[in-house]
């Protein structure tokens, strides 16, 4: 087990209750901590509030504010959450505590130091986002089985070339696959056509919290 140093001081954007939008958890409750700070600049973005800011806090006081909601369900995410060297004993901690763990990350920062106990929602960067040559391939070895991948679809480019992605360099593959549309960029039926069309073993998905929105 990962050591947990609840004294460890992380920077936090938000802490908040709303409705897990995508992923296998899509619907259920869910408490969100955003922390700040990425190095991307993906195109279609919808958190650039959370590059800049935020507040620091150590483990401790971010337990507290977590524990004040009726959920044990908790996503950590940013920003790109893997940017700060504690979210690992943040996640750790919050095992701990008797939570399930969702970390979403941007798949390009090495995720082999996630406890294995987080289920992981990785991102693979398509051409429209502007920053697909910084998928860190090297992550797909360190997938667990109950880990996620996730692409975001803008156009048809971007579906031919996760399509090619799925096909070749996931065949191997087991873990749950996700196509997004870009929320008012792609039209979901569209998208969705075009994966039962083509066969893909992948889940459409859209950004429920966005439909009824919430955070």
């Amino acid at each position: 087990m990962l050591y947990a140093n609840k004294m460890c001081v992380l920077q936090v954007s938000e802490i908040y209750y709303s409705i897990q939008g995508e992923s296998s958890f899509r619907g259920e409750p869910c408490i969100f901590i955003r922390l700040t700070g990425c190095d991307l600049r993906c195109s279609w973005c919808d958190t650039e509030y959370s590059f800049y800011g935020g507040k620091k806090m150590n483990i401790s006081k971010i337990l507290n504010e977590v524990s004040r909601f009726p959920c044990k369900l908790v996503e950590i995410t940013g920003g790109e959450p893997l940017l700060q060297k504690e979210t690992p004993n943040l996640s750790q901690s919050l095992l701990n505590e008797g939570y399930t763990v969702l970390l979403e990350t941007g798949g390009h920062k090495d995720i082999q130091n996630i406890p294995k106990e987080v289920i992981t929602v990785m991102d693979i960067k398509t051409p429209s986002s502007g920053e697909a040559e910084k998928n860190n391939w090297d992550n797909l070895k360190y997938l667990k089985p109950h880990d996620e991948i996730k692409f975001v679809i803008q156009d048809r480019n971007d579906f031919e070339w996760a399509k090619k992605t799925v096909q070749e360099k996931l065949k191997k593959i087991e873990n749950l696959i996700h196509f997004s549309p870009v929320f008012k960029k792609m039209n979901p039926h569209t998208l969705s056509k075009w994966i039962l069309n083509e066969n893909l073993p992948v889940k459409f998905g859209t950004q429920l919290h966005k439909e009824l929105g919430l955070p």
